[in-house]
Parts: C-alpha cells; sequence; structure tokens
C-alpha cells in the first residue's frame, strides 16, 4: 500500500498509530494535539473569512468576490486536511524516535493568504464594484 493511502488510513483508524515504536511522553502527545487545534482553528477561521467575503462584499463584480472567496476557502480546505495528516505523521515519528517532519505547507499556506490580502487591499483602495 503506498504511503500516502496508509497515511489517509490512519485519520480514521489513530488507534493504529500506537501498534509503532513506543509511547512518547504524553506532554508531546498533548502538544502535538494542540498543534492539530490551532491547525483547526486557522481552517475555520479561513472558511469564515471565504463565507464572510462572499456574503458581506455584494458590491464586488462576481468574478473578484467569488476568486477572494474560494481562495480562502480553498486555503480553509487544505489546513483542515493537512493538519490530521501532520498530526499524524508527527505522533508516528515521536513514537519512532524519529526526527518530526518537515513541510512545506506553511509556506504555500502563507502565499495563498498573502495573495487574497494583496487582491484585498487593491478592492480597499481603488474599489472593484460589480455593475
Amino acid at each position: 500500500m503506498n504511503k500516502i493511502a496508509q497515511s489517509v488510513r490512519l485519520w480514521f483508524a489513530p488507534q493504529r498509530v500506537r501498534e509503532e515504536g513506543d509511547t512518547p511522553d504524553y506532554r508531546f502527545s498533548l502538544a502535538n494535539e494542540r498543534t492539530f487545534l490551532a491547525w483547526i482553528r486557522t481552517a475555520l477561521a479561513l472558511i469564515g473569512g471565504g463565507f464572510a467575503v462572499d456574503q458581506f462584499l455584494p458590491e464586488l463584480a462576481w468574478g473578484v468576490r467569488a476568486g477572494l472567496a474560494l481562495g480562502l476557502l480553498a486555503a480553509g480546505v487544505l489546513c483542515a486536511l493537512r493538519a490530521v495528516n501532520h498530526w499524524v505523521r508527527c505522533e508516528r515519528a515521536m513514537r519512532r524516535r524519529e526526527d518530526l517532519p518537515v513541510s512545506r505547507f506553511p509556506t504555500l499556506l502563507s502565499l495563498v493568504v498573502a495573495v487574497v490580502a494583496v487582491a484585498m487591499v487593491v478592492v480597499v483602495l481603488f474599489g472593484w464594484e460589480g455593475r
């Protein structure tokens, strides 16, 4: 079975993570869980921001509004999926006494949010009324 499918299976059966390695200090597992929850809060904020752009900026041209909203919504979806994936990867690494996994996802997420923010600055400064 490939690594991606195996990792996704662990999302739905986290008790299987216990089958690997040794139980880490609970403080590390709890810190990993808090990090997961922080990513989920970020995902919820991005999703809320996407809905807010769509619902509270009706004066924007439809394409602009939809583009900004979809960018935020997509970032929220990716963030939520990445949260659980990162939690599993970190928990497995701790149990195996390996280095924690590194990720480019924070950079990707930051770039998406920055692009949407720059677009919002342009809209605020110059307007973009839909007519």
